[in-house]
């Protein structure tokens, strides 16, 4: 059991330390931005969208399980069909798909012709952050890995400070449409710095180990017990997550403008998550990673409470709330990566499959509880689903990592 928090020889780095690694970790991460951008964008904009098709809010929705769900069942699959592809060809491939399905939602004449748009962004998803870790770490010198994931990480932070809000905003003046497009034109420029100026990744040789890989990945107990936190304390947060912009405006009475601000404050605080991660989980893994699965169904659990005391305490959990949701899911990868740093890319796949599955369910709860009247309600639903996960946490995952002979976080020193 503790063997799988062993030594192993990371991947083969392309790149010296002179700096050359620097525009390329910039690139993958303003990728990341529009990734996560795209995805989330529906959570801003679903009145306006539901109000454009006629639909209710709950099926505007579906819009967001459907991805999540697509992105879920297809990341290991493609990931496993592209193996021997070098990483930057596959990359430039999914950017394109990405660019192309933008173009299909912004010309999209109803419900169903955005859906299939959507899902073909969803499988472009479903390739994207199963590599986009493992070509962080490859362009990157080994003992600034966790440094990148953090950067590739922030990202996501970005797209919820400036990308959702902004999005948000633009979609109010111009239509949702326009997001849509603006965020297609952004992934052609990706496009062009990946051809231009992107080295060249090959993938390590999985001809004759990717039977023992996935066997190694279904004896890992410490993996399956991450797979299994992720899916549970994902499920938790989206649940609450994914409606809270008409939580906030039917339940705390906000403006549209205090809405957009609230958004904002997320990726304010994924961004405040990211520097943590950077800065203190090499010191205090443990802390870190208890501090994040507790915090998420605690500031969950409060913001009803809060928001009927005043609304602007819900501005102020929504920031510990972002910054719970960052530091739990670069914890995660960090882990993923210290047990696997030869090869991480099959592993994570399973993770992002895992983490759009718990989107995708996160919002199907969500949209129940919306139909059948319980909006008031939705964080203490997904607070009490977040809170089975960290308790699982707490008594089993956390036992098992201090058996290891070496802490993930020493791990993660000498194999960087």
């Amino acid at each position: 059991m503790p063997r799988f928090f062993q030594k192993q020889s990371i991947m083969t780095n392309h790149t010296d330390r002179s700096g050359r690694h620097v525009f390329p970790l910039i690139l993958l991460t303003v990728a990341g931005f529009t990734f996560n951008t795209s995805e989330l964008i529906p959570i801003g904009l679903l009145t306006d969208i539901s109000a454009d098709f006629g639909i209710t809010e709950a099926r505007a929705g579906l819009l967001i399980t459907v991805y999540a769900w697509v992105v879920a069942m297809m990341s290991l699959p493609l990931m496993l069909l592209f193996a021997k592809w070098d990483y930057r060809r596959l990359m430039m491939w999914v950017i394109g798909v990405f660019f192309f399905s933008h173009i299909g939602s912004v010309i999209s004449t109803g419900y169903y012709t955005l859906m299939a748009s959507r899902i073909g962004v969803a499988l472009a998803h479903s390739l994207f952050w199963a590599i986009a870790p493992a070509m962080a770490v490859a362009v990157t010198p080994p003992e600034k890995r966790a440094t990148a994931l953090s950067t590739l990480v922030a990202g996501g932070g970005i797209a919820l400070i400036a990308g959702l809000p902004l999005g948000r905003i633009l979609g109010l003046i111009a239509g949702w449409r326009a997001t849509l497009g603006v965020l297609g034109l952004l992934a052609g420029l990706v496009w062009l710095g990946l051809r231009f100026r992107f080295p060249s990744l090959p993938q390590p040789d999985r001809s004759e180990s990717r039977r023992a890989m996935l066997s190694s990945l279904v004896h890992c107990r410490p993996l399956l017990m991450i797979y299994l936190m992720t899916a549970v304390i994902v499920t938790g947060h989206y649940t609450g997550y994914s409606y809270i912009e008409p939580f906030m405006a039917r339940v705390a009475g906000m403006a549209s403008s205090a809405i957009t601000f609230t958004l904002a404050l997320f990726g304010v605080a994924g961004l405040l998550g990211s520097y943590i991660m950077s800065r203190w989980f090499m010191r205090y893994p443990r802390r870190l990673i208890l501090g994040s699965c507790f915090g998420l169904p605690l500031t969950m659990l409060l913001i009803l409470p809060l928001t009927d005391i005043h609304p602007l305490l819900l501005c102020a959990v929504c920031i510990l709330w972002g910054m719970a949701m960052t530091i739990f899911n670069i914890s995660f990868q960090n882990e993923i990566v210290t047990l696997f740093p030869s090869d991480s890319a099959v592993p994570m796949s399973f993770y992002s499959g895992i983490f759009n599955l718990g989107i995708g369910a996160g919002a199907f709860v969500g949209g129940l509880a919306v139909d059948h009247g319980f909006i008031d309600e939705i964080g203490y639903i997904g607070g009490v689903i977040a809170l089975c996960a960290a308790t699982y946490c707490f008594f089993f995952y956390m036992p098992l990592r201090r058996e290891s002979p070496a802490p993930v976080s020493e791990v993660s020193n000498h194999s960087a």
